[in-house]
């Protein structure tokens, strides 16, 4: 289906391409968000009078979203977590929760505008990309912790999984005694003191 784009759609094309793309995308996404017009005769003629209409509002929305970037651009947001010893979050971080804080902050972020590829299911620092406007889009650092402590650690650039695996490992040593058999359970005297 063919269709004339009336805002930028990453991946597609600019305002006013006339672009093929599939009958379901078309009538389950771009034409119910008024991001598109089917591409027929009446359709162009419609779209060719409104042309400079829609190129003002598309630059109005524009730059109030750089103008509300600005406060978010590189902003670390921290959030503290239950956690299993492994980093497993009992739960995940989503988008909705990542536009709350951001509200909180004084931001104006919709949910919708928060893309994350998958939640985040463990801790660490993640960074998640906000889209406030089609042609206008910032990334910020997510710190998932278990305590204020760890995420300050994490925020300095510190693995704290990988410092907790290492710290239980040298926690412990086995004498080793080549001589031993399998499955023998080594007593507290030693071979000479056996005589």
């Amino acid at each position: 289906m063919d269709v004339i784009l009336l805002e930028r759609v990453e991946k597609l094309g600019q305002i006013g391409d006339v672009v093929s793309v599939k009958t379901g995308f078309a009538r389950n996404f771009l034409l119910p968000r008024k991001k598109a017009l089917r591409a027929n005769e009446a359709n162009k003629k419609v779209f060719e009078a409104n042309k400079a209409n829609i190129v003002a509002e598309n630059a109005t929305r524009r730059s109030e979203a750089e103008a509300a970037s600005k406060g978010i651009e590189g902003k670390t947001l921290t959030l503290i977590r239950q956690a299993s010893n492994t980093g497993q979050l009992y739960g995940s971080v989503s988008a909705r929760d990542l536009a709350d804080l951001l509200v909180e902050d004084g931001a104006k972020v919709a949910r919708n505008q928060v893309i994350l590829d998958r939640p985040i299911k463990a801790i660490g620092v993640t960074e998640v990309k906000i889209v406030l406007h089609p042609e206008v889009s910032l990334t910020i650092k997510v710190n998932v912790a278990r305590s204020p402590e760890e995420a300050e650690m994490q925020a300095q650039g510190v693995d704290v999984m990988a410092q907790m695996f290492e710290r239980d490992e040298a926690g412990f040593t086995e004498a080793y005694d080549p001589n031993a058999e399998p499955g023998e359970i080594q007593s507290d005297a030693g071979p000479a003191d056996e005589a």
